[in-house]
């Protein structure tokens, strides 16, 4: 991609950093366009070397038990361990222990938005530079981001370097090379010339400049505070917007690092720091509503339970909501040429971070009749009796187990799985149990319970129609594989699905799920095998999410998703007629 001229100067630090980023930024934007495998972050943790493993951890445990240090405008006290209550606590069983300044958004809100005056003057390029030296220190520091992610959304290690830290990354580099994109799609000058019936031409000139919509709100989870929140953060820190972010009360840390480091760049680069800022809150304050509704708030970026994003959508009617909601994934199972490599990819998909991932599969649709496999039929017993004892051997042990399990964010998320786990909604076909880590003894895992339920039965539609958000499956008999795909595709429409698959050996029966999937708004998976499995999605390849379902009306990412964060002005100069 060619770097235009620019009408404005984007400052000596931010050029430096340009040339410095711009192999990154012009690759990133041809692998959205080609959607080829393509990272500058390796997620191998041995590629960052050992001297880096180290020090993420010692500044890890330096951060526990103190003040994060801040420099923002309107701090009006503190939020973390106290009489109040709140504060992060591990899902592995201890307090965090750090306290974050409050801020007054009365004070804060106008400093961040007086600070955008300079950053737009940067151009898209200045702006896009400015946000690759901001992932590129954030990456160098993934290994302490990896402990913070472990230690405030209950994820293992490996997860937590993957989702929490270097893939993350690339979401938010995702973001920045679209809005590049779309900034870049009409040119900053034109001269328009039309010819007069006269002979004569008349001619004016054009600039066109980006102009940002005004202070961007991120909500984000608990679950996956960066994966989630770093798309709107730099989509709209890259189209000219300031960014406040507002962590979840149980995940401020790896927000907190992200904000530290960005605003420490910012200033650097001689644009204000206060471009990116922290909104941690007290213990029962609803910031998040608050902030929502604020007249400096032009767009909102939220991930979490579907309760509140409703809300948002109906009610932060100032600002441009992007919703990431609840969902409640399917699989069809109709026949498979290798049975036992389909059983192991279903049950990883089921045990990974304890089903705590917003693609972790659900339902699995099988028909009562059985399916054809390379191991012969088998019948729909059969079936959940292989998966049951699939997922045993996979997490036969502790050890085993915690490699692939995560910690459960929270009490609800275990009365959840002891619900399931007590029969009331259904035959239980494989009962959970409690998992000791070995270097963590009060953290909360399990394994995940299957119940077998039968569609035949309308009662049972409640059942597996609403989220039940952890470890937690359903093998729901079928009359036929139509109406599984009919089940599958209705289940999206009602409740939200991010991530639906399909085992078949059939032509017809891939074409007729691809057909209600496409209905339905949802991204398909056919026979998924081996390394890759229905929960994991490709940055810069796959689309996460359609917002064609109720699950979110946002992609991760796509035009849609940067361009609505800005718009062009336009101003016409009269040139010479002749």
């Amino acid at each position: 991609m060619t770097t235009p001229l620019h009408e404005r100067a984007v400052g000596e630090a931010a050029q430096e950093l340009l040339e410095r980023h711009r192999a990154v930024l012009d690759r990133a934007v041809t692998a959205i366009r080609t959607r080829e495998y393509w990272s500058p972050y390796p997620d191998e943790a041995d590629a960052y070397g050992e001297p880096a493993r180290t020090a993420g951890d010692e500044t890890f445990r330096q951060l526990l038990g103190r003040e994060f240090p801040s420099d923002q405008p309107g701090r009006d006290g503190f939020v973390g361990p106290g009489p109040e209550g709140g504060g992060e606590r591990s899902p592995y069983g201890f307090d965090l222990g750090i306290t974050y300044a409050h801020a007054d958004p009365d004070v804060l809100l106008p400093a961040m938005e007086e600070a955008m005056a300079g950053w737009r003057s940067a151009g898209p390029w200045g702006r896009a530079a400015v946000c690759a030296e901001i992932l590129a220190r954030i990456n160098a520091r993934s290994f302490e981001l990896a402990h913070a992610a472990v230690h405030t959304s209950g994820h293992n290690f490996l997860m937590a370097f993957h989702a929490g830290a270097v893939h993350a990354q690339d979401r938010g580099l995702e973001a920045v090379a679209y809005a590049l994109f779309e900034q870049t799609r009409m040119p900053t000058g034109a001269t328009w010339s039309k010819p007069m019936p006269d002979g004569r031409t008349f001619s004016l000139a054009k600039t066109f400049t980006v102009v940002p919509r005004g202070v961007s709100l991120v909500i984000a989870n608990r679950v996956f505070p960066t994966w989630n929140g770093y798309p709107g953060l730099f989509a709209s820190l890259a189209t000219g917007n300031a960014v406040l972010v507002k962590p979840h009360p149980g995940a401020v840390l790896p927000l907190a690092l992200t904000v530290r480091i960005a605003r420490e760049v910012l200033r650097e680069c001689g644009f204000d720091p206060n471009l990116v800022a922290l909104a941690p809150e007290r213990p029962g304050e609803r910031l998040a509503a608050t902030l929502a509704l604020r007249p400096e708030v032009r767009i909102v970026d939220y991930a979490g339970t579907s309760e509140f994003g409703h809300w948002l959508e109906a009610n932060a009617r100032q600002a441009r909501v992007f919703t990431a909601k609840s969902a409640v994934n399917s699989l069809l199972v109709e026949s498979t040429a290798d049975y036992r490599g389909m059983l192991h990819n279903i049950a990883f998909s089921l045990a990974l971070y304890s089903g705590q991932l917003c693609t972790s599969p659900q339902n699995l649709f099988v028909p009562r009749d059985g399916i054809a496999t390379d191991e012969g039929h088998r019948t729909y017993d059969e079936v959940v009796g292989d998966l049951a004892d699939t997922v045993t051997a996979l997490l036969a042990d502790d050890t085993s187990a915690v490699a692939v399990l995560g910690a459960l964010v929270g009490p609800d998320v275990l009365a959840e799985v002891e619900y399931a786990a007590s029969g009331a909604v259904g035959p239980v076909a494989l009962a959970p149990r409690p998992v000791t880590h070995p270097d963590h003894p009060g953290a909360t895992l399990r394994t995940p319970v299957l119940v077998a339920l039968d569609a035949a039965r309308e009662e049972t539609h409640k059942t597996f129609g609403r989220e039940w958000f952890g470890p937690v499956g359903f093998v729901v008999a079928v009359d036929s594989a139509a109406r599984g795909a009919e089940l599958l595709g209705s289940v999206t429409r009602r409740a939200g699905a991010l991530s639906v698959g399909v085992h078949t050996t059939s032509a017809a029966v891939e074409a007729l799920v691809s057909e209600v999937c496409e209905d339905a708004g949802v991204m398909l998976s056919v026979n998924l095998m081996g390394d890759w499995f229905i929960t994991q999605s490709a940055v810069f390849s796959d689309l996460h999410s359609t917002g064609l379902n109720p699950s979110g009306n946002s992609v991760y990412c796509d035009g849609a998703y940067v361009a609505e964060r800005f718009r062009t002005v336009g101003v016409r100069r009269y040139g010479d007629s002749r």
